[in-house]
């Protein structure tokens, strides 16, 4: 990204203000070897280099979470399906450290914010300041201009603080003083909450919570990945020696290739079955969004490029039905009382839908039918 400040004028307010941006991932880091070198790519990119790069990732995520695989893929999903992830768990699991190795293993612009009850919407946005020897205000770009967003503890904010993240995750621009600027690109927003202390917090709105395409936990690790983990973090953390492994280029047309895997039909209507049922199901109050199914369908996409296929399959819906949808939808007073939680009830759902019969072979003859871009 490039240094150079740019003073917005009137007749260019909608241009990209570049942030001078105090961290990248890697920097102040030891020096790159040849065999740490990061492999870029040109515009031919097969799918089996792409997918390659994505298994970089992810081993260089693996190598600071311990005993967490699952987590790992669907952080990396969440990233190369334009989404924003939420991680939710108890204190003293990872959630802080799973957010900044993705960051650090990808060469892109970071930003952390910390988020407490003093924080303003204008920390997060940006600000337009009075210039008083050019006589015209310039815009300071606020945190959110980064390529990966940080946003620790995020229920910690006021709810109109939290508020100023609705524009730039949904829309990926913000708009201060009547002027809108772009954010980077890629962009993405990984936020940390704790569900248990709930003193001094306020609930992300519903809203919000909509848009975040992915809420996981961590939990608490296995008893030999623990012990592992006192053999790898016991003397110094491991994301100080974390190098990135993609560039934001690679990333970029990652996701572009994730844009092409083709969808049968009955595989985008099976999608639009499972959210539709949480619209109309007893035990939930407020069934899943539209913007749920079309996120469903885009990690679904990410899912099977992460597979190697330029297809997706009712397996790949299968495995997102949860972490998609049960943050998204409220159980009713009764079902809160009979202690039924989200994730019970979404994965009854999963359950009852019925699956699409089709073989293996006529998805892979729909997709040979259309050849989809980028492969």
């Amino acid at each position: 990204m490039n240094s150079q400040r740019h003073h917005p004028s009137e007749g260019d307010a909608d241009e990209l203000p570049v942030v001078p941006t105090p961290f990248r991932a890697g920097s102040g880091l030891r020096k790159r070897t040849e065999e740490d070198r990061v492999t870029t790519y040109d515009e031919q990119t097969s799918l089996s280099d792409l997918t390659s790069t994505a298994d970089e990732v992810r081993r260089s995520m693996e190598s600071v979470i311990e005993g967490k695989p699952e987590v790992v893929r669907l952080a990396l999903t969440v990233l190369l399906a334009e989404g924003h992830l939420l991680i939710e768990d108890v204190p003293g699991v990872g959630k802080t450290m799973l957010a900044k190795a993705l960051a650090r293993s990808v060469d892109c612009s970071v930003r952390r914010i910390q988020f407490t009850p003093d924080l303003l919407p204008s920390d997060i946005t940006g600000v337009s300041v009075y210039d008083q020897q050019r006589k015209d205000f310039e815009f300071k770009p606020g945190a959110v201009f980064a390529q990966i967003v940080i946003g620790d503890e995020i229920n910690r904010a006021s709810p109109k603080t939290q508020s100023a993240l609705l524009e730039s995750m949904e829309e990926r621009q913000v708009t201060v003083d009547g002027h809108t600027y772009p954010l980077p690109d890629p962009f993405m927003v990984v936020a940390t909450q704790n569900p248990v202390e709930m003193e001094g917090t306020y609930p992300l709105p519903e809203a919000q919570r909509d848009r975040f395409m992915v809420r996981v936990s961590i939990g608490y690790p296995s008893a030999a990945a623990e012990l592992e983990m006192l053999d790898v973090h016991g003397g110094a953390s491991p994301l100080e020696d974390l190098q990135p492994v993609a560039h934001a280029h690679d990333i970029a047309k990652l996701i572009e290739a994730v844009r092409g895997v083709h969808v049968a039909e009955s595989v985008r209507r099976y999608a639009v079955e499972l959210v539709s049922a949480t619209r109309n199901h007893p035990e939930l109050r407020l069934g899943a969004s539209p913007r749920a199914t079309l996120q469903l369908l885009r990690a679904s996409k990410a899912t099977a490029a992460l597979a190697g296929r330029g297809y997706a399959l009712p397996d790949d819906v299968q495995s997102l039905v949860v972490p998609v949808l049960a943050h998204r939808v409220l159980p009713t007073a009764q079902a809160q009382l009979n202690r039924r939680s989200a994730e019970q009830i979404v994965t009854e759902i999963l359950q009852r839908t019925p699956v699409p019969d089709t073989g293996a072979h006529a998805w892979r003859d729909s997709y040979g039918q259309q050849q989809p871009r980028g492969f």
